[in-house]
């Protein structure tokens, strides 16, 4: 029986300024030799998952993150253009202005117990 040709993860990273605030949690599905980002569709997401103050999200095919109707927020990202492993960096735009560098630090399978 041969390997599929993706794997479904879920990714953890951490703002590079501020590792304590607002971490990011993703499930993904990536191309197993590329490590990129394969699924077309809206993924979901959370910010501060395991944190007091949980706000997911889902994340669309062009990189902007929904927190929902009436949500003030308009994030965007780029984490769709780069490689999913861990040391891997992405930005992340929380308005027009403003933007932190995330870093990937943890890339586990889902389901898998860590």
């Amino acid at each position: 029986m041969s390997e599929p040709p993706f794997l479904d993860v879920r990714v953890l990273a951490l703002w590079r300024d501020d590792r304590t605030e607002c971490p990011l949690t993703l499930d993904l599905r990536i191309d197993a030799d590329s490590r990129r980002v394969i699924s077309h569709w809206e993924t979901f997401g959370a910010c501060d998952l395991s944190g007091g103050k949980c706000r997911p999200f889902v994340l669309r095919r062009d990189g902007a993150l929904d927190f929902g109707i009436g949500a003030a927020e308009a994030w965007r990202t780029d984490l769709r253009s780069v490689v999913i492993k861990v040391g891997e960096r992405f930005t992340m735009h929380w308005n027009e202005r403003d933007f932190g560098v995330y870093e990937i630090v943890k890339v586990a399978s889902l389901g898998a117990k860590s």
